[in-house]
């Protein structure tokens, strides 16, 4: 019979995408039995991200202050806003490309089956900031999945209504691939080519 708090712990580290019981095991006793200071610093930085991470006022990204240091950036091109469907494809963008413009971050993609739509995707704000006459191109970077296909679309629509010229990164990016995973050569190529949506 375990401990009732081992099988807490087990059960807590599951919430982890991609791991199971046998893998959730191995870490509980990992920790355990080898890195309690390592466990300790874990939790400590769990802990104090959960609690004081929250997301940008002005574009849904994770920060720890009301608006992000991206949005409050005067280095940044205001004209230019592209789309993501999460904080990790922002980064890979950031990080790959020699983009300078603000983002806008979905924290999703529409789903209907799912019971996402787009006010769970907080397209309401987008609308808001695209009214503003600022942004003059609304890149969407969603990934080139059904549901992401569906909400560039859906993107490409919003920004047409405010006289703002959609366009989507081309060339490399693969059908039904995750931006997160495309290696960064692929991801500056296909960000630099982007197209107008037709």
């Amino acid at each position: 019979m375990s401990s009732p708090l081992l099988e807490q712990l087990i059960e807590a580290l599951r919430v982890l995408p991609g791991v199971g019981q046998k893998s959730a095991q191995r870490m509980a006793y990992h920790v355990l039995e080898r890195e309690r200071a390592g466990g300790q610093r874990l939790a400590d930085a769990l802990a104090a991200a959960v609690d004081r991470i929250g997301n940008c006022e002005r574009c849904r990204d994770f920060s720890e202050t009301p608006v992000c240091p991206t949005c409050s950036s005067a280095t940044r091109d205001v004209h230019q806003l592209c789309v993501v469907e999460t904080p990790a494809d922002r980064l890979a963008i950031e990080q790959a490309t020699g983009y300078r413009g603000l983002y806008y971050v979905l924290q999703g993609r529409l789903s209907p089956l799912d019971g996402i739509g787009p006010a769970e995707l907080g397209l309401d704000r987008l609308a808001s900031r695209l009214a503003e006459g600022e942004v003059s191109e609304l890149i969407v970077a969603t990934n080139p999945t059904v549901e992401g296909e569906a909400t560039a679309h859906y993107l490409g629509q919003l920004a047409r209504q405010y006289k703002v010229r959609p366009s989507r990164p081309t060339h490399g990016v693969p059908l039904g691939g995750e931006l997160e995973y495309v290696d960064r050569g692929t991801l500056s190529h296909a960000f630099g080519s982007r197209s107008e949506m037709s």
